[in-house]
C-alpha cells in the first residue's frame, strides 16, 4: 500500500516536484581556522546583516552559512553530510527558545523533555537514540557545548542562550567528532567573542505567567587582546498543570542560568578562550495524565477510570486536563549543571593548526516521580543523580591549500555516574537501585579528504576507540520506608567490561559546477555496552551480565544544489542502516515465588534492524520580500530479528520515536511599517504516528498531528529596538511524547507536549 502523505507533506513534494530551487555557490571562506578575534567579527558581521534582511534575506546569503560540521569552516553547500544549521536569526524567527522547539525544525529529529522532567533530554535521530535518563547509559545522540560532549541528559534539554548557530548532523559521527556518538549529533554553539564592546537584553511575558530575563555583554578589557563575555538569565513560568492536593505547580520553569568567557589573543597565530557555565533548575515535576487504571485495593477513593479509547474520543479521562496530577510525593526536581573548559588554537603555519580543548562538567539532580499520579503510595520513586566528567582533545587541522585537507584528533574522557533511587512500592515494598557506572574512553580518530580533480574528491576517515566501564552496584529491599534496614540484597556485585571498535568512513564527491554537489558516503557508528544499574539478580539472575555494545553501518547518497539563479537551496538525502545489537531499555515484570507479578526494569539487546529513509530541505525566495523554507523526512524502521525467550518476535515489534513521515512549511514576508521592518511567518510542522515506549501500549502510541506556530518580529530603522509576538501550537493540539505502562504496578500513564502559548518580546542592543 503507498504510504498516506500528510497535507504538508503533499504540498512540500509539489513544490520539490516543479524543481525546488536551493542555496548559493557563494565564495567559500579559507577552511583554515583563523585568529579567534577575527574571525569572530566576520561571523558577527555575517549574522548582522541576515538578521537586518529578516525572513526575506537575500538566498545568496543562505549557501553562505558557516559551519564546522567537518572540523573546519565551510558553507553548507560545500559540506557533503547531512546537516542543518540554523543561525541566531533563523533560532529568533522560528521562536527556538530551547532543544525541544528543534522538533519539527530539523528531518527525522525527535525531541523531547523525557519522563517526569522538564529539562532532561530524550533526542533521537534516524530512529536511533536512547530514552533512559539512568546513569551508565550513554545516549545514542551526542549533545555538545561548544566542542565539549556532554554525557548526562539531565539537564540537558537547554534553554537557547546567547547562540550563534546550532548544527545538528545526521549519521554516525565518529571520525571527527571528540566522543564517538552512533546516530548524530547536535552541536550548540555559544556567540563568539567580539573585539567591540557590545551588549543585549531581551525580556520576555507570556501564558501561564512566563517572565524571562536575558542579558548579555561583549567586554573588551584594555584591548583586543584581552575580551570577555558575560550573560545571565531568569527563565520563570507557571505551571501548565497544577497538582490538585496541594495547588503547586507542575510542569512549570524554574531556571537561572550563567555564562562567562575570556579570551586571550596574545599573537595573530594564538588565541586561548576559558569559558564557565552553570545552570540551576528549580521547576517542579512533569505533569502526565492517568489513562486508565486496573483497580487497587490501596486506593479506594479512586476508582478505575473509563478506560482511553483513541478511536472513541467522547470516552473522558480520569482528569480534565492533561497537565494536572494528584501526585502525594513533594513537588521535588531539582537540578544544577555547572561545567568549565579552555579552547587553544594556533596556528603552526600556512598549512597546519592546532587545537586542545578541556572540558570539565559535574551535575547533581534530586527529583521525585510519582509514577501512579495519586496520593497514595502505589508507585513512589525518589532519585538522587550525581556525575562529573574530564575531557581532552586535541587535533591537528592541515590544509595546504592544495589537493589535501583534513584532521588527525585524540580524544580521552574519564566519566563516572551514578546514584541512588529509593522504590516505594504499595507501601508494602520497599527497595533501592544504587551505585556508580565509571567510564574511561580513549579513541584516535582522523579524517582525510584528497581532491584528486577540479570536480572530484574522496574522503577517508578511520577512529578506533577503547572503552572500559566499571559496574558497583548494590540494589536492596528494605522494611520499611526509612530505607535504614536492609531484609534482602537483589543485586551487590562489581564487574568490568571493555569495548574496543574500529569505525571507518569513506566518501565520494562530484561537483558538477560552483552550485551542485553530489555526494555517497559510507560509515558505522559504534555506542559501547554496559550494565543494568537496575539488576535484580535474585529474581533474574542473567541481569548482572553486561549488554553488548551497538553499531550502525549507514549508506548515504545526497545533493546540495544553488537552483533559480542562486536565489534557493536545495539538500536532498537518502539512506540506509543497518543497525546492530540495538539497546533497549524495557520496563517488564517477573512472577515472585508467591505467583504475583513484581516491577523489573530490564536492559537488553534486541537483535538487528534497518532503517531506511529520505530527506529533503530547501530555503529560498518566492519575492523580493517572501521566502519559504521546509522540509520533508520518510522513515522506514523495522526489525529483522528481535529474540524473545528463544523465538523471534521481529515482526511484532516496532521501533521507537521513528514516524514515518515529518514535514514543515514556514511563510515569511517582511513589510516596511512604522518606521522600521515588520516581519511576519506562519509555520506548519507534522509529525506522524509514534510508538513512545518499548512496551508498544496502544493507549500511549501516539497519532500523526500537525502544530501551527506564527510570529510577528518588527525591527526599528537605525535603532536598537526589536519586538515581537510569538505564538506556538495556536490550535491548542493534545499530543502525547512519552508514558509509562507498568502493568504489574497498575500504571498507565501519558506525558504531553506544550499547549497553546503566546509571547511578547522586547530586546535592546547597544
Amino acid at each position: 500500500m503507498r504510504p498516506k502523505l500528510s497535507p504538508l507533506a503533499l504540498a512540500i513534494s509539489t513544490v520539490l516536484a516543479f524543481g525546488a530551487p536551493a542555496l548559493d555557490a557563494a565564495t567559500a571562506p579559507d577552511p583554515a581556522p583563523e585568529p579567534a578575534a577575527e574571525a569572530a567579527t566576520e561571523t558577527a558581521a555575517e549574522t548582522q546583516s541576515e538578521a537586518e534582511r529578516g525572513g526575506a534575506a537575500d538566498a545568496k546569503s543562505l549557501g553562505a552559512i558557516t559551519v564546522t560540521a567537518r572540523r573546519r569552516e565551510e558553507t553548507l553547500l560545500e559540506v557533503p553530510v547531512s546537516v542543518t544549521a540554523l543561525t541566531e536569526p533563523a533560532l529568533e524567527r522560528l521562536n527556538v527558545t530551547d532543544l525541544s522547539n528543534l522538533q519539527g525544525q530539523v528531518p527525522n529529529l525527535t525531541i523531547y523533555a523525557a519522563r517526569g522532567s522538564s529539562s532532561t533530554l530524550t533526542a533521537y535521530i534516524r530512529g536511533v537514540g536512547q530514552s533512559d535518563p539512568l546513569w551508565g547509559v550513554d545516549p545514542g545522540v551526542g549533545l555538545y557545548i561548544d566542542d565539549v560532549y556532554v554525557a548526562r541528559p539531565q539537564g540537558a534539554l537547554l534553554d537557547v542562550l546567547d547562540v550563534d548557530r546550532i548544527e545538528v548532523l545526521r549519521g554516525p559521527q565518529g571520525t571527527l567528532y571528540g566522543k564517538n556518538t552512533i546516530g548524530g549529533a547536535i552541536k550548540y554553539i555559544t556567540k563568539p567573542l567580539l573585539p567591540d564592546p557590545s551588549a543585549n537584553v531581551r525580556a520576555t511575558i507570556g501564558s501561564y505567567r512566563q517572565a524571562d530575563l536575558r542579558v548579555s555583554a561583549n567586554l573588551p578589557l584594555g584591548s583586543d587582546a584581552v575580551v570577555a563575555r558575560i550573560t545571565a538569565a531568569s527563565l520563570n513560568r507557571d505551571g501548565f498543570g497544577r497538582n490538585l492536593r496541594t495547588d503547586q505547580p507542575v510542569s512549570d520553569k524554574e531556571i537561572l542560568v550563567a555564562r562567562g568567557t575570556l579570551g586571550f589573543y596574545p599573537s595573530e597565530d594564538l588565541s586561548i578562550v576559558l569559558a564557565a557555565d552553570w545552570m540551576d533548575d528549580q521547576s517542579g515535576v512533569r505533569g502526565a495524565q492517568m489513562l486508565v487504571r486496573t483497580d487497587n485495593a490501596l486506593a479506594p477513593a479512586f476508582p478505575p477510570p473509563v478506560p482511553f479509547n483513541r478511536f472513541d474520543p467522547a470516552r473522558t479521562l480520569p482528569l480534565a486536563s492533561r497537565y494536572d496530577v494528584r501526585n502525594g510525593m513533594p513537588n521535588v526536581n531539582d537540578t544544577e549543571m555547572k561545567g568549565a573548559s579552555a579552547t587553544v588554537n594556533w596556528r603552526i603555519d600556512d598549512s597546519w593548526y592546532f587545537k586542545y580543548v578541556f572540558g570539565w562538567r559535574r551535575g547533581e539532580t534530586a527529583t521525585n516521580i510519582d509514577f501512579d499520579t495519586l496520593p497514595n503510595i502505589i508507585a513512589d520513586v525518589a532519585a538522587d543523580y550525581r556525575d562529573r566528567q574530564t575531557s581532552h582533545e586535541v587535533n591537528l587541522n592541515y590544509d595546504g591549500g592544495g589537493a589535501w585537507t583534513g584532521v588527525l584528533g585524540l580524544y580521552v574522557f574519564d566519566g563516572t555516574a551514578g546514584g541512588t533511587v529509593r522504590n516505594n512500592f504499595f507501601n508494602a515494598s520497599f527497595g533501592t537501585t544504587n551505585g556508580e557506572v565509571e567510564t574511561s574512553s580513549w579513541a584516535l580518530y582522523g579524517d582525510w579528504t584528497w581532491r584528486f580533480s577540479e570536480q572530484w574528491s574522496t574522503t577517508l576517515g578511520l577512529r578506533y576507540t577503547d572503552e572500559e566501564k566499571k559496574a558497583t552496584v548494590l540494589n536492596r529491599a528494605f522494611s520499611n520506608a526509612t530505607f535504614t534496614v536492609p531484609i534482602a540484597t537483589l543485586a551487590n556485585f562489581v564487574d568490568t567490561v571493555d569495548f574496543q571498535n574500529w569505525s571507518p568512513k569513506l566518501s565520494l564527491e562530484y561537483r558538477a559546477d560552483p552550485t551542485t554537489l553530489y555526494y555517497g558516503l559510507v560509515s558505522r557508528g559504534f555506542k559501547s555496552g554496559g550494565f543494568n544499574i537496575r539488576a535484580n539478580t535474585a529474581a533474574v539472575p542473567l541481569s548482572a551480565r553486561p549488554f553488548d555494545d551497538e553499531k550502525v553501518t549507514s549508506w548515504e547518497i545526497g545533493t546540495k544544489r544553488a537552483l533559480a539563479n542562486d536565489t534557493w537551496f536545495l539538500n536532498a538525502a537518502l539512506f540506509y542502516n543497518d543497525y546492530r545489537d540495538v539497546q533497549l531499555s524495557v520496563f517488564t515484570q517477573f512472577i515472585q515465588p508467591n505467583g504475583q507479578p513484581a516491577f523489573f526494569g530490564d536492559f537488553t539487546n534486541a537483535g538487528k534492524a534497518t532503517i531506511k529513509g529520505a530527506e529533503v530541505e530547501f530555503q529560498g525566495r518566492l519575492g523580493e520580500r517572501t521566502t519559504l523554507t521546509g522540509m520533508v523526512a520518510y522513515l522506514n524502521a523495522k526489525y529483522d530479528e528481535f529474540i524473545d525467550r528463544g523465538v523471534n518476535v521481529a515482526d511484532l515489534q516496532k521501533l521507537t520515536n521513528a514516524p514515518k513521515w515529518q514535514s514543515s512549511l514556514t511563510l515569511a514576508h517582511v513589510w516596511d511599517a512604522f518606521g522600521g521592518q515588520l516581519e511576519g511567518r506562519v509555520t506548519g510542522a507534522y509529525q506522524g504516528a509514534v510508538w513512545p515506549t518499548t512496551d508498544l501500549s496502544i493507549d500511549i502510541y501516539q497519532t500523526g498531528y500537525t502544530l501551527w506556530n506564527a510570529g510577528l518580529i518588527w525591527r526599528a530603522d537605525g535603532n536598537p529596538w526589536t519586538f515581537a509576538l510569538q505564538g506556538s501550537n495556536l490550535t491548542d493540539k493534545a499530543y502525547r511524547t512519552t508514558g509509562y505502562n507498568i502493568p504489574a504496578l497498575g500504571i498507565l500513564t501519558g506525558f504531553y507536549g506544550p499547549p497553546r502559548q503566546y509571547q511578547l518580546i522586547a530586546a535592546y542592543e547597544w
